[in-house]
């Protein structure tokens, strides 16, 4: 009997201008024949919201698949499987933001507020969604104007665009019933594995015991591991450092903070610890990756099994 081939997913990751908490990708680039050949899932580090003009095809979220043919808008949370594969030998137009969440709601709760943002946050992110305009014309009409303000390009569009997309997260969050949600689109055999990539997510500056993450999988310790490998292409400890270093990086770059301040931060027990797992994902120590940054996603890149700095 044939071995099954175990399935592959890729995490394609994004990194935000400093200046803005969201990314635009827009224009005659987004016009292409989507998949090619590609016969699995990825998932993001942000929130993604796409807007189909023209084209078919078909949205894969989780195990659901959805015929796209044109004025239709998906928004898809971080760590959500999906991909978008047109019709053969046709052309389709997306065009795409992602959005730090987080980051846009701190706006509002820098000084208290934590558990209400908690609240909002996993409103926008608890599942995904697949709508013509024509059922939201609201927040179909919202996106694009976003985008076209982005696309715009006039004075201060930056500071409209991020009032835009205030606005439309906090639509998101109101219209979801998390009492009555729908099953989860990821599907059983997925969905321990995307509960401990959230997990890891919004844990990782924490202390993250492997068979607590299990247990909140709600999976032996054994299977957890098992197929957290097979889907990400590492053992979950590699990935929580991976995630912990990709943060210090952004500290590293944005911050003048003591490189021993910014490895407790991000999670790490002993600067020691820190420094190997560093230098080991990307070759070099924080000090020398300081000095320079700018090959920060390829040399990422070198390490991840089943990665790819996103599209």
């Amino acid at each position: 009997m044939a071995r099954k081939k175990k399935p592959k997913i890729e995490f394609r990751y994004y990194r935000m201008p400093e200046e803005t908490p969201f990314l635009a990708l827009l224009g005659e680039k987004w016009v292409q024949n989507y998949g090619r050949d590609v016969d699995y899932l990825h998932f993001h580090n942000y929130l993604e919201i796409g807007y189909c003009y023209s084209g078919t095809g078909t949205l894969v979220l989780g195990e659901k698949d959805y015929r796209f043919s044109g004025e239709q808008f998906s928004i898809i949370p971080q760590n959500y499987l999906h991909t978008t594969n047109s019709d053969p030998d046709t052309l389709s137009r997306w065009e795409y933001l992602f959005i730090d969440v987080d980051a846009i709601l701190d706006q509002f709760y820098q000084g208290g507020g934590i558990k209400r943002k908690g609240n909002i946050s996993y409103r926008i992110n608890c599942q995904a969604c697949f709508r013509s305009a024509g059922e939201s014309p609201e927040m179909a009409g919202m996106i694009r104007n976003i985008m076209d303000v982005i696309r715009g390009k006039r004075e201060y569009y930056l500071e409209e665009a991020k009032a835009g997309i205030t606005k439309l997260l906090f639509n998101i969050a109101r219209e979801r019933n998390v009492d009555n949600l729908p099953d989860s689109l990821t599907g059983r055999g997925t969905a321990p594995v995307i509960q401990a990539l959230d997990y890891i997510s919004l844990h990782y500056t924490e202390q993250i015991d492997i068979e607590e993450l299990a247990a909140h999988c709600h999976i032996s310790q054994s299977h957890f591991r098992r197929i957290f490998s097979a889907y990400t292409g590492m053992c979950p400890v590699d990935y929580i450092n991976l995630v912990r270093v990709q943060a210090a990086c952004d500290y590293l770059k944005r911050t003048d903070d003591y490189i021993s301040d910014i490895s407790n931060k991000c999670g790490f027990t002993t600067f020691s610890t820190f420094s190997r797992n560093f230098k080991r994902i990307l070759g070099v120590s924080p000090n020398e990756w300081r000095k320079r940054p700018e090959n920060y996603e390829q040399q990422l890149l070198k390490f991840r099994i089943h990665s790819e700095k996103g599209w």
